[in-house]
């Protein structure tokens, strides 16, 4: 494993994943911080890795260092094997990440981004997204999409004020009509759509007006646990086939929302150390 890491990082070239080259780059490839900064890790972590002395890395460990260093499917999976890990199910393998978007997100570290499928599920998410919405890797099966988790957790709600409940929740089932016009009944869209209608009447209801939308641009109030209600501007970025979406959230400068993101991003960083530390 730590062979074919290091491999895999000395074959990409900075512009591959949306960094400069620098003036001063000496060694080919990749610097191990930079795969380290991309793989939401800390340096010594993956350089323990490296130089085989760090613990065996975990599956979503594995995820995160395939999406930095670009792996193929094929090279994926054998980072799985050589780490001790079955590759993932092919039924429940996420949809690889369309590189044009990528390499925007590797640009994006002081504002919230992440990349989302038609049906809301998360691919992957910057530092920002996972301190403001908390980590979607964690959620598997049907959980995996947004959609299925609005009407079925109500949790997932808590993000929202309560006045803008109504709002998302008609939201949430025209996005999700678009897809289902895009795929049909017979898609992953369509088994979505059966499930919830037998299991939510409130989606039922809202299944029956046929509205269908895609947001390219909303303004929304967002509620974080520990600094509260945060205004923020949403812009989505779409692949050319609809299927993924660059999602981005920003605050207007000398704002309290903005202060509210910049004080996020200490809270967040502090608590991925913690959580690294645990790790180890």
């Amino acid at each position: 494993m730590a062979d074919f890491l290091r491999h895999r990082r000395e074959a990409l070239r900075p512009e591959d994943v949306g960094l400069s080259p620098g003036a001063r780059r000496r060694a080919r490839g990749l610097r191990r911080e930079e795969v380290a900064a991309l793989a939401l890790m800390s340096t010594d972590y993956y350089t323990r890795l490296e130089q085989r002395r760090g613990p065996q890395p975990s599956e979503r460990m594995l995820d995160s260092l395939a999406r930095a260093l670009r792996l193929t499917r094929a090279e994926r999976d054998y980072l799985y094997r050589v780490a001790g890990h079955n590759a993932p199910a092919s039924l429940s393998d996420p949809s690889p990440v369309a590189p044009a978007l990528l390499r925007v997100l590797d640009r994006l570290d002081d504002t919230p981004a992440l990349i989302l499928t038609e049906l809301g599920e998360t691919l992957v998410q910057n530092r920002m997204a996972v301190a403001l919405f908390g980590d979607a890797s964690r959620h598997t099966g049907l959980a995996r999409s947004a959609v299925y988790r609005w009407f079925t957790d109500p949790s997932e709600r808590s993000v929202y004020p309560e006045s803008d409940w109504g709002r998302q929740s008609r939201a949430q089932v025209a996005n999700l009509r678009a897809a289902y016009g895009m795929r049909g009944a017979r898609s992953h869209a369509g088994a979505l759509v059966r499930i919830l209608q037998q299991s939510n009447e409130e989606f039922a209801e809202l299944w029956e007006r046929h509205e269908v939308a895609q947001r390219f641009e909303d303004h929304k109030t967002l509620i974080h646990p520990e600094v509260g209600a945060i205004e923020v501007d949403c812009q989505a970025l779409f692949t050319e086939d609809q299927s993924q979406t660059l999602l981005v959230l920003t605050a207007p400068p000398r704002t309290e929302s903005h202060e509210k993101l910049q004080l996020l991003a200490v809270l967040g960083l502090h608590r991925f150390t913690e959580a690294e530390d645990q790790v180890r």
